[in-house]
């Protein structure tokens, strides 16, 4: 019997409750549409302009304003370091060289080149040389910019072809909605393309990049990366085009590493597109009397230390 009323008891509160306005109170949640005018392209036209930017652009050199930041969830605080001024050179296939200023005095801060496979970093304040390679991750929490990579920075400036080969990769487009902020502060949304870059890997295909195109100028603003296991290795923005010798480029690219916890900014003082580099200004000779650190032997710090060159301890 007790059952029995508890259940009549139930049906009443139900029955009840739509008539007891007193008891909640709803509300309409209105997210605001971004009115700006948009555009519109097809997959086709999309993968046309990854890869006419692609073949547009063989080399660059520019002057640049680089901001960093170091930390996050991770490591329970984020640090941002001073701005310097610094220069870029970048040469198809993969060569890069990179080289930071310290404020005011203008000295070397670092000095970092690549080749595409492997990479010299040299830290004249700390006097240390730095040696490994791109496609080997050795991360050093207590050192994050030494696990910085030259291949991060060449990437994120220069977007990859797709390649054409459908047996390797292929692309499609989806539509989705993205969180943008009006002149007055205001977040609302607005749809944008993303191309969903599908790569085959070693162990079957994988997503290895989301390039996010903005309706309103139909230019790739954001680029995501990821490894095979479905990880975001890296993620870059891109703001403020600029027509360069007749080449869209972003005036400002920011190349965050979720995985490191760092976050790099450049911003472009000056930008010189497919002028000639020689071979020469890729190279980095190893100081003598510095501290060399070879990041594929740091599971062995006896022997990953090194004074001049190469000799002993």
């Amino acid at each position: 019997m007790t059952n029995v009323r508890c259940y009549r008891a139930l049906l009443v509160f139900l029955a009840v409750l739509p008539l007891g306005g007193c008891l909640f109170h709803s509300r309409i949640v209105d997210r605001p549409m971004s009115t700006a005018p948009l555009k519109s392209a097809t997959q086709e036209q999309l993968i046309e302009y990854v890869n006419s930017q692609a073949s547009q652009i063989h080399s660059m050199q520019a002057t640049v304003d680089i901001d960093t930041s170091v930390g996050g969830e991770k490591k329970g605080k984020i640090t941002d370091y001073e701005e310097i001024r610094g220069y870029v050179l970048a040469r198809k296939p993969a060569m890069l060289r990179m080289i930071g200023l310290m404020p005011i005095v203008r000295t070397t801060a670092f000095d970092m080149v690549s080749d595409g496979q492997d990479f010299k970093l040299w830290i004249p304040p700390r006097n240390r040389f730095v040696l490994g390679r791109n496609d080997v991750e050795t991360v050093n929490p207590k050192q994050p910019l030494e696990n910085l990579r030259p291949q991060y920075i060449y990437d994120a400036l220069l977007l990859r072809e797709i390649n054409p080969d459908p047996a390797k990769e292929i692309a499609v487009v989806q539509s989705r909605q993205e969180t943008v902020v009006d002149s007055h502060g205001r977040k609302m949304d607005q749809p944008d393309y993303e191309l969903l870059v599908i790569h085959k890997g070693e162990n079957g295909w994988f997503t290895s990049r989301i390039i996010v195109f903005s309706r309103t100028d139909l230019l790739p603003h954001r680029q995501y990366v990821y490894d095979e296991k479905g990880n975001e290795v890296t993620g870059s923005r891109y703001e403020a085009y600029k027509a360069y010798n007749g080449v869209n480029f972003p005036a400002q690219i920011e190349i965050q590493r979720p995985q490191e916890e760092y976050d790099i900014t450049l911003t472009i003082v000056k930008l010189q597109l497919n002028e000639a580099l020689t071979d020469d200004q890729f190279v980095l000779e190893q100081p003598h009397g510095a501290e060399v650190i070879r990041l594929d032997r740091l599971d062995q710090p006896d022997a990953n230390r090194e004074r001049g060159y190469g000799g002993a301890k």
